[in-house]
């Protein structure tokens, strides 16, 4: 699993059961949206994620463009942690108490 990847489950499984839209991920990531969207349609067709658009009248009214929103799923939620574990282990660090414990941070 790449850095970048590690990087936006984290920020995913901040507040597992929010919606974040796709810029608000880039932030929270670190990453510029080329990198985050790939990854988020990886997800998405793994399972892991899942994305809805925002109603119409919403971003009407605000004046900006539509935004996608994505949240992590159950049981994208319990593989990312798995996957993360796997990850520190590999590079034999200790694992963040949010991982060990199968919690959130």
């Amino acid at each position: 699993m790449t850095l970048q990847t590690q990087l936006v489950l984290r920020a995913l499984l901040e507040e597992p059961a929010k919606e974040r839209y796709g810029l608000e991920l880039c932030e929270l990531a670190g990453l510029p949206s080329g990198a985050m969207y790939p990854i988020l349609a990886r997800l998405e067709q793994l399972g892991w994620v899942d994305s809805a658009w925002e109603d119409p009248a919403v971003h009407e009214e605000t004046g900006r463009p539509r935004r996608r929103f994505y949240r992590i799923t159950e049981g994208g939620a319990g593989q990312a942690r798995k996957a993360l574990a796997r990850s520190y282990r590999a590079r034999k660090q200790p694992l963040p108490g949010w991982v060990a414990d199968g919690g959130v941070p």
